[in-house]
């Protein structure tokens, strides 16, 4: 059901102290703080998003496993003729596109440190001048930017949206319905209070996606059992007597 209602909380400070609770009770829900689900290096991470792009988890996981199994680093992957790499990732979508698209990033990535095929100076640089050099990147929006300065070995202060932090944010009235995706990162990263740490920032992420694959569904949501329900202008409406 798309439903239309206003989003009544204006005042960014009465948005802030909501986005506080709802993070409070999802923290609570779903046990923060949350431990990372993996532990790769910086460039890894990017090859790992660039292959995620409308793709389901487990088949861009098979497609990264296959591709760092078949070539022993990423600098033969860069140089490996694009069907072998294609092959590689061929349990992704659109794997016609994607290796083309890694290989390009990884000679781009060569060609701007002069040599060096490696992320690991975004440690030296502050998130906003990471994010940008990243972003500078062919197919490396802000979710990608985000994950790999959040999920990465550099665990730095980013917050990357997915559809289902966006769906649960817009539901909640944090975002109104016609931000897109993209642009909804700036707005919600920043209404968290500037001083998280990079864990508190990656849980609030993860609690928000959580809420939405548990209990926000894209379709038919379970309000009746929401620990933000209360906080939650469209679950109130979805649950009043006529739109049962």
């Amino acid at each position: 059901m798309n439903l239309k209602f206003p989003i009544a909380e204006s005042d960014a400070a009465v948005v802030r102290q909501k986005v506080l609770q709802v993070h409070d009770r999802l923290c609570i829900a779903y046990g923060c703080p949350i431990a990372y689900f993996r532990d790769l290096d910086p460039l890894s991470e990017l090859v790992s998003a660039l292959l995620s792009h409308r793709t389901r988890n487990a088949d861009s996981g098979q497609s990264f496993q296959q591709l760092t199994e078949r070539f022993v680093d990423w600098a033969t992957v860069r140089d490996a003729p694009v069907e072998a790499v294609e092959r590689a990732i061929v349990a992704c979508t659109w794997p016609e596109q994607k290796a083309p698209r890694i290989q390009q990033v990884l000679r781009l990535i060569t060609d701007r440190r002069e040599g060096d095929l490696s992320l690991d100076f975004l440690a030296d640089l502050s998130v906003p001048a990471a994010r940008a050099w990243l972003e500078a990147l062919p197919g490396v929006g802000p979710k990608t930017s985000a994950a790999v300065m959040s999920f990465s070995q550099l665990r730095r202060s980013a917050l990357p949206v997915d559809s289902h932090h966006h769906r649960v944010a817009v539901r909640l009235g944090l975002i109104p319905a016609k931000v897109a995706v993209g642009p909804s990162h700036a707005l919600l990263e920043a209404q968290l209070p500037q001083d998280w740490a990079a864990q508190q920032v990656y849980d609030n992420h993860e609690v928000m996606m959580l809420h939405g694959q548990r209990c926000c569904f894209y379709q038919n949501p379970a309000c009746n059992r929401c620990p933000v329900l209360d906080l939650c202008p469209f679950g109130q409406v979805l649950l009043e007597p006529k739109n049962r």
